[in-house]
């Protein structure tokens, strides 16, 4: 599964993505509410992995907003507090479980295949378009024309985030942040290999260019003008 951890804790956001991790799940992690509401906007994640207690923004706005916006993707709630006054109000928000702290991994990871299988027989976000270019995030198939793209999960993790951001620019921090997370210590070299790699599948052979870099600053899908 694709899961989002968005988590304050270091050491308990540590612990879960390196838990997650070793059973195989692909995880995003975000250490404060602004930074998590952007991910769960920018890419479609099986589960989301939610704290109440955030800074800048608490997980409850960050919930509420995401379902504002029609973001239909399970969350489980995580916090200390049990109350069932607490309970309640999370679960009217948008929450879909909740997880008392302190907690099993076992019961964690329980919980998470739950509502895993709960997604599977809800409707998947619609694909992303741009000129010829279609990415769908519940198959993770991407066209150009009518010739599937072989991206590597790095790839696709970098076209995705770009093609939600259609006509805007990404800055290169925004970038690394997104694809390797918060704590990446990524290359600058590193971004732009990967930019290549996805260029060349994504545009070579095409008249139509999609993936423009804007320098100094980051880069952007967009389409041309036509002359």
């Amino acid at each position: 599964m694709r899961v989002l951890v968005i988590e304050d804790d270091r050491t308990m956001s540590g612990l879960l993505l390196k838990g997650l991790q070793e059973e195989h799940h692909v995880v995003s992690s975000a250490l404060d509410g602004r930074a998590g509401l952007e991910l769960a906007k920018s890419y479609q994640f099986d589960v989301i992995v939610l704290d109440w207690m955030l800074p800048g923004i608490d997980g409850l706005e960050v919930m509420r907003r995401l379902r504002t916006v029609g973001n239909a993707s399970p969350i489980l709630m995580l916090t200390a507090r049990d109350a069932v006054f607490d309970i309640v109000k999370a679960l009217d928000v948008g929450a879909d479980d909740y997880l008392a702290k302190p907690f099993s991994f076992a019961e964690f990871l329980a919980r998470l295949r739950a509502l895993g299988r709960r997604q599977i027989t809800t409707p998947r976000a619609n694909r992303l378009e741009i000129a010829d270019l279609i990415l769908d995030p519940g198959t993770r198939q991407v066209f150009r024309g009518k010739h599937e793209l072989r991206l590597t999960p790095t790839e696709y993790k970098l076209l995705e985030f770009l093609m939600r951001r259609t006509g805007s620019v990404a800055s290169r921090r925004a970038i690394v942040e997104a694809v390797w997370g918060l704590e990446a210590d990524v290359e600058e070299n590193t971004l732009d290999a990967f930019v290549r790699l996805l260029r060349s599948k994504v545009d070579h052979g095409h008249k139509q260019r999609l993936i423009h870099t804007m320098r100094g600053f980051g880069y952007s899908l967009r389409e041309e003008p036509k002359a």
